[in-house]
């Protein structure tokens, strides 16, 4: 087992070296789909929410999706989880580290799973009429490279009523498993900074460009303010998702997808891909839940 972990490990680091260290590359088959199996995976320990404004409510009803879906592409509403009376129980924190989390454990029965959105170098205003007319809870891992252009687009998603949060995805994108301990380090409370700065708090959760990370990571995370590094169970591309395992969704999935315009998309836009993402859990029986909502 640890022979073959390793063994996953060199192969996704090798294939991360072979992207764009700016971004999350071109490819719409990206190595991030198995970005869990880059190093050891872990669940994390709760922590409190991300600050107060629109982040501190849970969509579990939005009026506004319901009278919208058709106009998106879907042909029913979509579903959302009610915030849950308790937050799942995880196992404590490893003291110095951040705790990693790549699925949230849930009750038998509960088909709940919960949207990401990385990078962001894609600020299509369709996709903001979108996400707040469907009221899309989303968890935004920003790259300031990609981002800081215009984080006004990410202030208008965090604050459209959805309960979506912004979240920190390093200054630059590197593949952090390649750099030293105070490189790092830079990277992540870099960010951490600038976010403050923009958004008015640090965020509390952290996600390594193209999951790789090691212990290093796990102790720059933490002496930056980090309390989880967020990993995935299924990568949406253009079409459909990508799985880590299996050829399905499952119960307490995160789903990764990407601020991703045509010219990554091979011409189809954020929008028909959000739609295609949306349809896809809907087709497998499973509604959306705010994820800060369950850590």
């Amino acid at each position: 087992m640890k022979h073959a972990r390793r063994l996953t490990a060199a192969t996704l680091a090798a294939g991360a070296l072979a992207l764009s260290l700016t971004g999350c590359g071109n490819s719409v088959d990206p190595i991030e789909r198995l970005g869990r199996n880059t190093a050891r995976s872990e669940t994390s320990a709760p922590a409190g929410d991300q600050g107060a404004g629109p982040g501190a409510a849970s969509p579990s009803a939005p009026a506004a999706g319901d009278q919208a879906y058709r106009k998106w592409g879907l042909t029913a509403p979509v579903g959302y989880a009610p915030k849950p009376a308790q937050k799942p129980a995880l196992p404590p924190a490893v003291p110095g580290k951040a705790q990693v989390v790549d699925r949230i454990p849930l009750p038998p029965g509960e088909k709940t799973v919960f949207l990401t959105f990385d990078d962001g170098a894609e600020k299509d205003p369709e996709f903001l009429k979108m996400a707040g007319d469907l009221k899309l809870p989303i968890s935004m891992f920003l790259t300031d490279s990609a981002a800081s252009s215009d984080y006004g687009h990410f202030e208008k998603l965090r604050d459209n009523g959805s309960g979506s949060t912004v979240n920190n995805h390093t200054l630059t994108h590197p593949n952090l498993r390649t750099l030293p301990f105070a490189a790092q380090k830079k990277e992540i409370c870099g960010q951490q900074e600038r976010l403050e700065k923009r958004f008015g708090t640090k965020p509390p959760l952290f996600r390594p460009p193209y999951g790789n990370y090691n212990d290093d990571t796990l102790k720059a995370a933490a002496e930056c303010g980090i309390s989880r590094v967020v990993l995935w169970r299924a990568s949406m591309q253009i079409k459909d998702f990508q799985y880590a395992e299996g050829s399905g969704l499952k119960p307490g999935d995160i789903v990764l997808a990407h601020f991703r315009g045509p010219a990554e998309l091979k011409g189809a836009t954020e929008v028909q891909m959000t739609a295609n993402m949306l349809r896809s859990i809907q087709e497998q029986g499973f509604r959306i839940g705010r994820l800060e909502d369950y850590l």
